[in-house]
């Protein structure tokens, strides 16, 4: 069955009441645009990077030194092996969280570029170790099963080379997609955090036999200073700088409130909140330091825009962790990384929007309807009635942002959905929609599902923002 509802009211303001108590923050205000030159500037350093990792290999490289097949299929063997160098650089790099990158291009674009740099980086581990087998082997006159014993037994730092290697095939193993979603996030999390091990692993072998890193001189150096630079990143985004925020708004957990009977809205407060620039969207790393919740963390977006006197998000209940978050007490201290993402309000290119969210996925958007321009349109896609999360919140900002509301209640296979969420039927429901941003949220079939219907209803690619929420 599906219910459809309508919610268009003029603009009011004031405050009104909660269901759990506490009353409504005044409507924050819409935060300015945030442009693309910041992703747009970093992505021209990488490529620059990426060229200068090569251009000492052809700068050494006399001309006509490549005459023999061995000697061709060593020195790409070597290009692939700067080139991994380098990727593996600037994946460790997208790890650190600092917070220059979370703010210049968001959790969600550096989601994307690890998940791109990574799988190049394993074609050029893997070309670069295949690569320098054959080019040595036929160089001695060898098996490769024998060269590979060469390497192992006489050259320094071999052993961690191929254990690093070995690692990293592991953790591009478990990224991919199916594998991923079948294992405990915990697990993943874990793998792809050796990703700073391999780091470890895979920098002596450069500087030990790499043919252009190996003599003294500048090119050396500038390698050791990149990889100091990339540490250091990683020691202030992973350490230091979660260090000074959580000294600075030491967060604390002050209500567990049950929106329905398997999610719950957890409210935390702090000191100096009112100093806290979170955009609705955005989303924290918690670590919450309860027995049995400590050594875990999550992300989870905010189901509130910031108003200087408490935070919330909205959780569900879909594992031991969020199970455990029930039973947490007031006065519970909290450990929190963030605020991340560009999916918010400032990072539109339209001034009108589109929000589409099935189940637990209208708590970032629910905190973004507070600070997009009015007259945004929003489709909520649910199971059941039961499934509808914060809907007096949503029946609430309908008149105070004059935004349209629909439910769309059933299964994906009920007619009414699937013609809903149709190309022409988005189209029905807002017009214009191909000259709106539309952000999406929910389980990942609405999502590809929905990213289907708005391109071929004429929405650009760039008008269409997804939330992810971690590497």
């Amino acid at each position: 069955m599906t219910h459809s509802q309508t919610h268009a009211a003029g603009r009011r303001t004031g405050t009104s009441s909660r269901r759990d108590g506490r009353s409504a923050a005044p409507v924050p205000q819409i935060p300015a645009r945030r442009g693309p030159g910041g992703r747009r500037l970093l992505g021209v350093l990488l490529l620059v990077g990426l060229l200068a990792s090569v251009l000492p290999w052809w700068l050494g490289t006399p001309a006509g030194s490549l005459r023999s097949t061995a000697a061709t299929v060593t020195a790409a063997g070597r290009i692939s092996g700067l080139i991994a160098g380098y990727l593996l650089l600037v994946q460790v790099l997208m790890m650190s969280r600092l917070p220059v990158l979370e703010r210049w291009i968001g959790g969600e674009q550096v989601a994307r570029w690890h998940r791109d740099v990574g799988a190049t980086l394993l074609v050029a581990v893997l070309a670069h170790l295949s690569l320098i087998l054959v080019g040595y082997a036929d160089l001695r006159n060898q098996s490769i099963l024998a060269e590979v014993g060469t390497l192992l037994g006489d050259y320094e730092d071999m052993v961690s080379a191929f254990v690093a290697a070995g690692m990293m095939m592991l953790v591009g193993f478990s990224s991919i997609r199916a594998i991923r979603r079948a294992l405990p996030y915990e697990l993943w999390h874990l793998l792809h955090l050796s990703s700073y091990l391999i780091l470890l692993l895979g920098f002596g072998h450069q500087f030990t036999h790499g043919a252009q890193l190996y003599k003294p001189g500048p090119v050396r150096t500038g390698w050791i200073a990149l990889y100091l630079l990339v540490v250091a990143a990683l020691l202030w985004g992973r350490v230091l700088a979660p260090l000074a925020f959580n000294l600075r708004y030491r967060l604390r957990v002050a209500d567990v409130v049950a929106e329905s009977p398997d999610t719950i809205s957890i409210y935390l407060t702090g000191e100096r909140l009112g100093r806290l620039t979170v955009l609705g969207g955005q989303y924290f790393r918690w670590r919450f330091l309860a027995r049995g919740c400590w050594w875990q963390s999550h992300p989870f977006s905010v189901s509130a825009a910031g108003n200087g006197r408490w935070l919330r998000l909205t959780v569900k209940v879909v594992g031991a962790h969020t199970a455990d978050l029930r039973d947490l007490e007031p006065g519970t201290r909290v450990w929190a990384a963030g605020p991340s993402g560009t999916f918010t309000a400032a990072h539109r290119v339209r001034e009108r929007a589109l929000l589409i969210a099935g189940g637990s996925g209208i708590t970032p958007i629910r905190a973004m309807l507070e600070e997009l321009p009015p007259g945004a349109a929003l489709i909520y896609r649910a199971r059941t009635p039961a499934d509808v999360l914060l809907s007096r919140e949503l029946d609430w900002l309908a008149q105070e942002r004059d935004t349209s509301v629909w439910y769309v209640i059933g299964s994906r296979d009920d007619p009414g959905p699937r013609q809903l969420m149709s190309p022409d039927g988005l189209r029905q429901l807002v017009p214009d929609v191909a000259r709106r941003d539309v952000y999406l949220c929910g389980p990942p079939g609405l999502v590809e599902q929905s990213v289907r219907a708005l391109r071929r209803a004429g929405v650009p690619r760039r008008q269409i923002h997804l939330a992810t929420f971690e590497l």
